[in-house]
């Protein structure tokens, strides 16, 4: 039981994906090598970062504090999902889905936060290139990284209040590989309607209003790439932003596809595709195309290796 009479179902049921037959130890060792791969790439990038001087700026914070964001969001889902798609099924109390559920959404708007944050130092890198070391001194990226995890923490408690309340008396099989927003709800005999309001307009504030930001900061930054004369200058200046913009347009599509209207009757299969996406292969892309394709940290690593240099 949760908060006395509450909540009638005392834990859910996982059901996560359907007819797998042979496929099913292909996706566990898929996953795992996936969720392997992540930890070890972010890891490296942390490490690299807090290690040796030269990484010390604010391009590297931010890649530095998205790793750890990744980090949180592959381990609070990846240990259940490849238990559900080991066993078929797996069972998990109440109490740790909705936990699970939070963790999820404050990984999500943290990772939001920092992609609109890296968006508005690349802004600053191209368009106010005589500025830059003026407005984004020491202080500032440490004071936006932690704005991003202030807010990742109390934006995901508003609407989690209102689902911790709410009561679960009939099924308790949730349709998925791990404890989402929109299959939870549909478990749920109370009216939803507040907590879909309340999450919209979180998502609004957090998701969309960012992402419209982050175009609006990258009209001014193509804008100020065709301004340059040599072409060799105008390649350069769009190699630094490319990788982010990449995953800008990843993450946040799928977001918006999956949380700006979560509502009854849903597509099953296509949520969970967009949630693996979003929970398993972009956390692997971000150490890839923002960080282990750059050249001075494939320079660094090399030199480790070959003992050419040591931490500072």
């Amino acid at each position: 039981m949760h908060k006395d009479n509450h909540t009638m179902v005392i834990e859910f049921i996982l059901l996560g994906f359907h007819d797998l037959h042979n496929f099913q130890i292909l996706l566990f060792l898929f996953l795992i090598v996936m969720y392997a791969a992540t930890i070890a790439g972010n890891v490296l990038i942390i490490v690299l970062v807090t290690t040796f001087h030269q990484f010390h700026i604010p391009m590297y914070i931010f890649l530095c504090h998205l790793s750890l964001a990744d980090i949180l969001i592959s381990t609070n889902v990846a240990p259940k999902a490849l238990q559900v798609i080991l066993l078929g099924r797996s069972s998990t109390p109440a109490g740790d889905c909705i936990t699970q559920l939070y963790f999820f959404g404050v990984s999500a708007i943290i990772e939001c936060c920092l992609l609109t944050v890296m968006s508005y130092d690349r802004y600053l890198a191209i368009c106010k290139p005589l500025h830059y070391t003026t407005i984004m001194n020491i202080i500032l990226p440490h004071i936006l990284a932690l704005w991003c995890w202030v807010a990742g923490f109390v934006f995901a408690g508003i609407p989690q209040f209102l689902i911790s309340e709410l009561d679960f008396c009939g099924p308790n099989e949730i349709d998925h590989f791990f404890c989402d927003l929109a299959p939870v709800l549909e478990l749920s005999c109370s009216d939803t309607s507040r907590v879909q309001i309340e999450v919209s307009i979180v998502v609004i504030v957090m998701c969309l209003l960012q992402f419209f930001y982050v175009i609006a900061t990258y009209v001014c930054i193509f804008s100020s790439i065709l301004q340059i004369s040599s072409i060799t200058g105008r390649h350069k200046a769009f190699s630094t932003c490319s990788s982010h913009l990449t995953v800008v347009c990843i993450y946040y599509g799928t977001l918006i596809v999956l949380y700006v209207s979560p509502s009854r009757g849903y597509s099953l299969n296509f949520n969970k595709a967009l949630s693996f996406l979003n929970t398993a292969v972009t956390p692997l892309f971000n150490p890839i195309i923002y960080s282990l394709r750059n050249k001075d940290i494939r320079e660094t690593i090399q030199n480790v290796i070959s003992h050419k240099i040591t931490p500072m």
